[in-house]
């Protein structure tokens, strides 16, 4: 084909790899736009879950997936021995430790993890905070998350006696020996114990997938032009060179 000087004659192979490159990144962001959707529809259940009263934990083993998000209510006494503190936490720019307590449930032989909230860490690393913990039979509150804390760590280094980089809940219970359930609390009621409890409420993170959606179909639009660009010649050039 010529038009105005110009001829447009690529090769069979560069239009078959144009094409399947152009049907990948079309995919990849139609993808990205379905999990924003799905995001999107996560958040809104969670919206609803936030508007609905809050529901007692039972004492059963419960599957993460149905309390997830959820606000609960807990009875059962702190086992404060196996708190530990998880590092590398900031509030307001300031260095400390999220504080991790199990609660062990009444009337039953199950505990949770309970994320007490925020303290800082002191002028001296090596000396741990003082964290008050009340040793009678309590009632908690608070909002099911997944047990699993990671942070981006420069060694392979979990546990550090009662200061630990990640929070794994296999890892805690051969570290314990305790029965947990599958989740984490993060504790929001009132509590006299000097903890900051100031979390933060997730988005439905829909915007990063439809970012990454307007990137593969960049993709797919830059690698067309430069198919065209690439196999448009002109004419009189090459007679010129002939």
């Amino acid at each position: 084909m010529i038009v105005m000087g110009y001829h447009f004659r690529p090769k069979l192979w560069s239009i078959a790899l144009t094409i399947l490159f152009v049907m990948i990144f079309f995919e990849l962001g139609r993808w990205q736009l379905s999990r924003a959707d799905e995001r999107n529809s996560q958040h809104e259940q969670l919206e609803k879950y936030a508007m609905q009263p809050v529901i007692t934990l039972p004492g059963s083993p419960i599957k993460l997936a149905d309390f997830q998000y959820r606000e609960v209510e807990i009875r059962g006494k702190y086992l404060a021995e196996y708190t530990i503190f998880l590092d590398n936490k900031t509030y307001q720019g300031r260095a400390g430790y999220h504080v991790i307590t199990p609660l062990k449930i009444s009337n039953s032989s199950m505990l949770v993890p309970i994320n007490r909230g925020w303290v800082a860490t002191g002028n001296d690393r090596s000396i741990l905070p003082l964290i008050d913990t009340d040793r009678e039979e309590i009632t908690v509150t608070g909002t099911v998350v997944s047990p699993d804390i990671r942070a981006l760590t420069l060694s392979d280094k979990i546990v550090a006696g009662s200061v630990w980089d990640n929070f794994d809940l296999e890892r805690y219970q051969e570290v314990t020996g305790l029965n947990m359930q599958p989740i984490m609390i993060l504790q929001n009621d009132a509590n006299e114990d000097g903890l900051v409890r100031a979390w933060h409420k997730p988005d439905s993170g829909a915007s990063k997938n439809i970012g990454y959606a307007v990137q593969w179909f960049s993709l797919a639009i830059t690698t067309i032009v430069i198919f065209i660009v690439l196999n448009v010649k002109r004419t009189n050039s090459e007679n010129k060179q002939a």
